[in-house]
């Protein structure tokens, strides 16, 4: 990856180098607790992974969910297959297909637990 410069909309974009322009977004806007769920050795799993954070606040939420939608754009010239819940900004999911973002207020990251629902993933956590 060219370190923050963008892929060109034609080039295909890899799985990592997808994940590490959504991590470096959420980081961009201070998510907490980030963890990426590789979802590929799951033979039920609808996606090959999670990537999953929270923000402090509903407006950190929506500015998490607002960057990586702005930044995978700018770097790689695609849009979120789907997103839903940016109304509210409790739990906002932005679907790459291959990699789904899950961005929670920490009191609904504590109710859903979504990382204990995949537990049998391999995790990787990030600053």
């Amino acid at each position: 990856m060219n370190s923050g410069k963008g892929v060109k909309a034609d080039d295909e974009v890899s799985f990592e180098e997808l994940n590490e322009i959504l991590i470096r977004s959420i980081q961009d806007v201070k998510g907490h607790d980030i963890v990426q769920l590789d979802l590929r050795g799951i033979e039920e799993a609808s996606t090959d992974c999670y990537i999953v954070c929270h923000g402090e606040s509903t407006t950190q939420v929506n500015a998490i969910a607002s960057r990586i939608i702005k930044n995978i754009e700018l770097e790689t010239g695609m849009k979120p297959v789907h997103k839903e819940g940016m109304g509210n900004a409790t739990w906002i999911l932005v679907d790459y297909f291959d990699t789904i973002v899950h961005i929670f207020y920490k009191e609904t990251r504590e109710f859903y637990q979504i990382e204990e629902l995949w537990s049998d993933a391999k995790f990787l956590k990030f600053d």
